[in-house]
C-alpha cells in the first residue's frame, strides 16, 4: 500500500506502480480534497485495511510505503500494531516537519490567506520531479520556463483550485499533528524499515532526519539518493531488492525470493563495474567437452545445476567481472555464495555500502549450506570459494595460495543433485596492490587491534566447527599500496561431472578424493594463467589502451595464443 504525501492524491508512486505491481498487489491512499478527516481518523481507516489484509494472508508482509506525510501514516499504523509483520519504505519524513520550510507557512496563510503561488512553489519543490522544479527555481530567479513545462502558470493555477488556501491551511496542520503523533510513537515502531532521504530537500532537513530515525528504530537502515521516486530513472522495486527488504514470507529466503535482474538493472551493474572491467580487460577461457582449451565461454553449461569452485582473490573483486561476462557471453546467471555478514545490517553485518546493494541485486546469497543446498535443487549456477574470508583477506606472501578446509564441503552435496563442478583459478587480482598492512600487522597496533576485536564481536561467525588455517578467518581490512593495474585471467576447467554418482560419493574416501582433485585443479588452472600471461602481448595497460584507441574502446583486446 502506498500513502500520498501532502497533495492528497496519491501521484508520487505513478512511475513506480506497473514495475510494484509485479511483485505486489498495490493499493493507494487518496485523501478527497475537501475531505477534513484527523490524522487519527485517517489511520483508523488504514488500520482497518491493513488488519483486513493481515487476517487473509498472516504469513506474508505488509509493505507500505509513504512520502512525508505517508511516511507519518505508516509510521503510525506500525507503531499500533506491532503484532502484524509490516515492512515500512519512508521517503523524506515529515517527522521533521517542526524543523522545515512548511512549518513557517501556517502562520503565513493565515495573515496572507489570497496570496498563496509563491508558497505553493515552495511546497511544489519539495514534492515534485526535477523538470517541475527547474521550473518553479527559475521562475523565482527570474529566468524564463524550460520547454519541459510549457506554461507553468496554468500549471500552478490549476493547482490553486486543487488546493485552495484553506485546504493547503489543512493539509499543514494535518502534516504538523502526524508530525508530532508519530514521533510521540517511534519507540512503538518494530517493523523493518527503510529509508530513503535526500540531501537536496530544501524544505526538510531530510538527511539528518533519516540519520536520527535509524538511530531510533531497531530494525532501520538508510538509502541517500538525488531523487525522488517520481522521477524517471528511480526504480523503487531495484532500491528495495539492493537492501535486502523483499520477502514473500516472515524471513527473506535468498534463493526463492530473488527476482531476476531486469535489463536496466543489468546495465547498471556494467556502469558500477565499468571503470574496473575498462583498466582490467577480463579474458575469460573455457574448456570443451573434448578437452580444447577456447577464448570465451563456449565451454560453460547452459543449463543447471553447475558449481563454479575456486580460489578467492584480494577482496574478492573477481566475482563481479565474471558475473558480468557470463551473462553477456552465455545469458547465464551466477549466484555468488558470500559471507552472510554482507547481507545483514548493524549488529553482524557490515556498513551499507554500495556495493552490497550490487551483490543482493545480482542475486548473492549468505553462505550456508542450506542455501547451497536450495541453489542446487533449483538448477543453479553456483560460485563457491572455499578458501572464503582466509583467502580474499590473506597475509602478505600468500597471493594464490589456497586455504581450503581438510575435507569436502561439497562434493557430496553436488552428487545429490547431480551437479557439474568446474574447478577454475581467476589471476590478476592479487598484483593489482600490494598489502603495507596485513592482519598479523595490524594486531600489533593497539588501535587497530581494539578495532578488529571488537567488529568481530558482532560479526557472524562461519566454520566454528572446524581447525586448521581456514577457520582462522578474521574480518579485517588489509592495506594494499595500488599498483599500475595489469589484466584479470579467468580459466575453467573441464567440467567434471557427479550425476549418477550418489551412492558412490557417499563413500568418505572416495568423495574426498573428487575433492582433492577439484582443489589440483583449481591450482592447474592458476598456474596455467600465471605462465601463460607471461606472454601477453596486452598484459600491461598501456599496450591495451592504445589498441583500445585504435579499435574503439568497446573492443576485446587479444590475450596470449592458446
Amino acid at each position: 500500500m502506498n500513502f500520498v504525501g501532502i497533495d492528497g492524491v496519491g501521484v508520487g508512486l505513478t512511475r513506480q506502480h506497473q514495475r510494484l505491481g509485479k511483485i505486489f498487489d498495490v493499493w493507494s491512499l487518496h485523501i478527497p480534497v475537501k475531505d477534513r478527516t484527523s490524522f487519527t481518523g485517517l489511520v483508523q481507516l488504514i488500520e482497518r485495511t491493513i488488519r483486513s489484509e493481515h487476517n487473509h494472508s498472516p504469513n506474508k508482509p505488509i509493505y507500505l510505503v509513504g512520502e512525508s506525510l505517508g511516511a507519518c501514516f505508516a509510521l503510525a499504523v506500525a507503531a499500533r500494531n506491532p503484532h502484524i509483520d509490516l515492512v515500512l519504505v519512508l521517503s523524506n519524513p515529515a517527522t521533521s516537519f517542526s524543523m522545515s520550510v512548511p512549518q513557517s507557512t501556517i502562520s503565513l496563510l493565515e495573515f496572507i490567506p489570497g496570496q498563496m503561488t509563491l508558497t505553493l512553489c515552495h511546497i511544489l519543490s519539495s514534492m515534485t520531479g526535477d523538470p517541475l522544479k527547474m521550473a518553479i527555481d527559475n521562475v523565482v530567479k527570474g529566468i524564463s520556463v524550460p520547454p519541459t513545462i510549457q506554461d507553468l502558470s496554468t500549471y500552478l493555477s490549476v493547482l490553486a483550485d486543487i488546493l485552495p488556501n484553506e485546504t493547503l491551511l489543512w493539509k499543514l496542520e494535518l502534516l504538523k499533528s502526524a508530525s508530532a503523533y508519530a514521533n510521540a510513537r517511534l519507540h512503538s515502531v518494530k517493523a523493518q524499515t527503510l529509508i530513503l532521504y535526500s540531501g537536496k530537500d530544501q524544505m526538510m532537513p531530510s538527511e539528518e532526519e533519516g540519520q536520527r530515525l535509524s538511530r531510533e528504530l531497531p530494525n532501520c537502515q538508510t538509502r541517500s539518493s538525488a531523487h525522488v521516486w517520481q522521477e524517471e530513472g528511480v526504480d523503487l522495486v531495484t532500491i528495495i531488492k539492493g537492501a535486502g527488504y523483499y520477502r514473500r514470507g516472515k524471513c527473506i529466503n535468498y534463493v526463492s525470493d530473488f527476482i531476476p535482474l531486469t535489463t536496466t538493472e543489468f546495465n547498471k551493474f556494467c556502469e558500477e563495474i565499468r571503470l574496473r572491467s575498462d583498466l582490467t580487460s577480463p579474458v575469460m577461457l573455457s574448456t570443451l567437452e573434448d578437452g580444447k582449451i577456447v577464448a570465451d565461454l563456449s565451454g560453460i553449461p547452459s543449463e543447471g545445476p553447475v558449481l563454479y569452485v575456486g580460489y578467492h582473490n584480494l577482496l574478492g573483486l573477481e566475482a563481479f567481472p565474471m558475473v558480468q561476462q557470463f551473462m553477456i557471453q552465455r545469458n547465464v546467471l551466477v549466484r555468488c555464495v558470500a559471507h552472510p555478514m554482507f547481507f545483514e545490517s548493524k549488529d553482524g553485518g557490515l556498513p551499507d555500502f554500495e556495493g552490497n546493494d550490487t551483490l543482493r541485486i545480482i542475486g548473492g546469497v549468505p553462505a550456508s549450506a542450506v542455501n547451497l543446498y536450495k541453489l542446487l535443487s533449483s538448477k543453479s549456477h553456483v560460485m563457491l570459494h572455499p578458501g572464503g574470508m582466509r583467502e580474499a583477506l590473506h597475509r602478505k606472501g600468500e597471493e594464490y595460495k589456497l586455504f581450503w578446509p581438510e575435507s569436502s564441503e561439497f562434493v557430496r552435496m553436488s552428487s545429490t543433485f547431480g551437479a557439474k563442478i568446474i574447478p577454475f583459478g581467476a589471476v590478476g587480482e592479487d598484483d593489482i596492490a600490494q598489502i603495507v598492512l596485513d592482519y598479523n600487522d595490524q594486531m600489533k597496533i593497539p588501535f587497530l587491534k581494539s578495532q578488529i576485536e571488537e567488529m568481530n564481536k558482532r560479526v557472524v561467525k562461519l566454520r566454528t566447527d572446524i581447525t586448521g588455517e581456514v577457520a582462522n578467518q578474521p574480518v579485517h581490512l588489509p592495506l594494499p599500496i595500488p599498483k599500475i593495474p595489469g589484466r584479470f585471467y579467468y580459466y575453467f576447467g573441464k567440467p567434471i561431472e557427479t550425476k549418477g554418482r550418489k551412492q558412490e560419493l557417499r563413500d568418505r574416501k572416495k568423495s574426498q578424493k573428487l575433492y582433492l582433485q577439484v582443489k589440483g585443479e583449481v591450482e592447474n588452472c592458476i598456474a596455467y594463467l600465471k605462465e601463460k600471461r607471461q606472454n601477453d602481448p596486452y598484459r600491461n595497460i598501456l599496450p591495451r589502451l592504445i589498441y583500445q584507441a585504435t579499435h574503439g574502446f568497446r573492443a576485446q583486446v587479444p590475450t596470449f595464443e592458446l
